[in-house]
């Protein structure tokens, strides 16, 4: 496997390798018409580029002799100098340069001295001649032009649609590699059955290998921060301090794509509502400069991207008498929830703790934002807080929401999947560990009264009704076993009784088609090996429903 450092110099040689042709192909449309404009601020934007790229991957030389050409290039386009005399055969020259450097890149080369070529760009530069003419060239001369080979890089930028659809195409091909294994078993032909091993393989290896191809790192968003943070620290007039972390960290392109806006709510929430002013800072014995730190991280198979920073903390009591005043929570369930539980009410739809509206909050359109963005890729968000001390707003992600880690569960002999991100245990349960109370079936589970509900009642619940009150009298006999997957969203656990658990497995998962797609308790389809369809529960609608319609 390669190294990240291996990667990264490959990128960067291929795009290098892209600007050197560029940048040939605008000098000479330059020298033919020293007035073209357009390829005038191609080459300054090149060098630009090629710069910033060399010197944040450690190629001093290469970088030194990019700004100088890019200082070149900007006197002309300020029309401080023309592109005539020695200048024209010095900047041939210094790509040509440039160009070596790059292959030394590539085949891992010390790159040839540059220094007689950076005095003379930087003589040009305050308007003096080169110190060897440029212009005469010898007959062993860079000879080597009439002998010089065309090179193409060995990287290719590939659209993200295409690897989607490339992505699309391999979770069909694993579905009737299912099927096909299925099949091998029942007819039982042990030349079929070795032949459907090998496609499971095969097909295995190819689905991972492009997912792998779509992982891009964590850096490409977090880099972008730096600028949000100042201009939220200016409009508050706030003094912040901005860390940066596991930028190297890789996960899929879509997912860092879909929790663009729910990180940029958390960040400017942090920076606003988290982080205190200097003066009250200094008058809370902290620092006068606020620390935000944005990092991402991996836990067995998830992405974590945590958001901490050290400001006031949430005042507990006051998002609960917010919630209540707001009318996001009655009185009655507001007392019952515990210090996470209130936490959570920060993102419900519409729910702010601004006090007035500027153009960074208070406008009813928040944090809420960030839920519905976790929900939709099936991840996790959890808050972590201390008053006075800081908080941390954590997202768990999946690594891929092409394929998915699923339990299948068995309910009036139909099968569902259940995403693995969303389960928390599997009980086999005797009655006499279970309980009611307030119309509500319960068990204990890790010191911790969790409500059962028989997943039936949630699907086939109707309109505006209450789910029916439970009392011991409706279980079984006490002989019975019942199967109960304990699931969990946004720190509240929900035990679904169910008929039996099946197994464990890898989905590809398919969106409903219409009308089925406005049913928000279905998060999609998959296709088992058997060839039946499996409807893949959306277990934060479930709990949602659960809490809404609880009697």
């Amino acid at each position: 496997m390669k190294s990240r450092d291996q990667e990264y110099r490959e990128l960067f040689m291929a795009e290098a390798l892209e600007y050197y042709d560029a940048m040939s192909r605008h000098l000479s449309e330059l020298e033919r018409n020293p007035q073209d404009t357009e390829a005038l601020n191609e080459l300054f934007r090149l060098m630009h580029n090629l710069k910033a790229n060399a010197r944040a991957m450690g190629f001093v030389d290469m970088g030194e002799v990019a700004h100088k050409m890019e200082t070149l290039f900007g006197q002309i386009r300020g029309q401080e100098r023309t592109f005539t005399g020695s200048l024209v055969p010095l900047t041939f020259g210094a790509v040509d340069t440039l160009g070596n450097m790059i292959r030394a890149v590539g085949a891992g080369q010390e790159s040839a001295d540059a220094h007689t070529l950076l005095d003379n760009l930087e003589r040009l530069i305050q308007g003096e001649e080169p110190i060897q003419a440029a212009t005469e060239q010898t007959t062993e001369e860079a000879d080597a032009d009439a002998g010089r080979k065309l090179e193409l890089s060995d990287l290719v930028y590939i659209p993200v649609k295409k690897l989607d659809n490339l992505l699309n195409l391999v979770g069909e091909l694993v579905i009737d590699r299912d099927r096909i294994l299925t099949l091998a078993a029942e007819i039982g032909n042990a030349a079929l059955q070795t032949t459907a091993q090998h496609l499971f393989r095969i097909s295995d290896d190819l689905q991972y290998s492009v997912m792998d191809v779509r992982l891009v790192g964590a850096g490409v968003l977090l880099n972008k921060f730096p600028r949000v943070v100042r201009d939220v620290a200016a409009a508050e007039n706030k003094q912040v301090e901005l860390t940066l972390a596991g930028q190297d960290v890789q996960i899929d392109r879509n997912v860092l794509q879909l929790i663009t806006d729910a990180l940029l709510h958390i960040v400017r929430n942090g920076v606003s509502h988290g982080l205190e002013d200097a003066a009250t800072r200094v008058a809370a014995g902290k620092p006068p400069v606020g620390q935000l730190r944005i990092s991402a991280l991996t836990e067995r198979d998830d992405v974590l991207i945590q958001v901490q920073d050290d400001g006031r903390g949430i005042n507990t009591e006051a998002v609960r008498q917010k919630a209540i005043r707001k009318g996001v929570v009655t009185a009655d369930a507001a007392a019952l929830l515990d210090e996470e539980g209130v936490w959570m009410l920060l993102f419900e739809a519409g729910f702010s703790m601004a006090e007035k509206i500027t153009d960074i909050s208070g406008r009813g359109v928040g944090l809420d934002v960030v839920k519905l963005a976790i929900d939709s890729l099936g991840g996790r968000l959890r808050v972590n807080s201390e008053l006075g001390k800081g908080t941390t707003f954590t997202l768990v992600l999946p690594t891929s929401i092409a394929v998915k880690g699923a339990l299948l569960v068995e309910l009036d002999a139909r099968a569902y999947a259940v995403p693995l991100l969303h389960t928390d245990t599997v009980l086999a349960l005797h009655a006499d560990e279970i309980f009611a109370v307030g119309g509500l079936l319960m068990t204990r589970v890790q010191e911790e009264n969790v409500p059962l509900v028989p997943l039936r009642q949630l699907l086939y619940v109707e309109g505006d009704e209450p789910l029916p009150r439970a009392t011991r009298a409706d279980l079984p006999p006490d002989d019975t076993l019942h199967q109960v997957l304990v699931v969990s969203y946004n720190n509240r656990r929900l035990g679904l009784i169910v008929d039996r658990f099946l197994r464990q497995q890898s989905i590809v998962v398919k969106p409903l088609s219409k009308p089925l797609d406005t049913i928000d308790l279905f998060g999609g389809v998959t296709l088992l090996g058997s060839g039946q369809l499996c409807l893949v529960l959306d277990v934060p609608a479930l709990t949602r429903l659960f809490l809404t319609k609880r009697p």
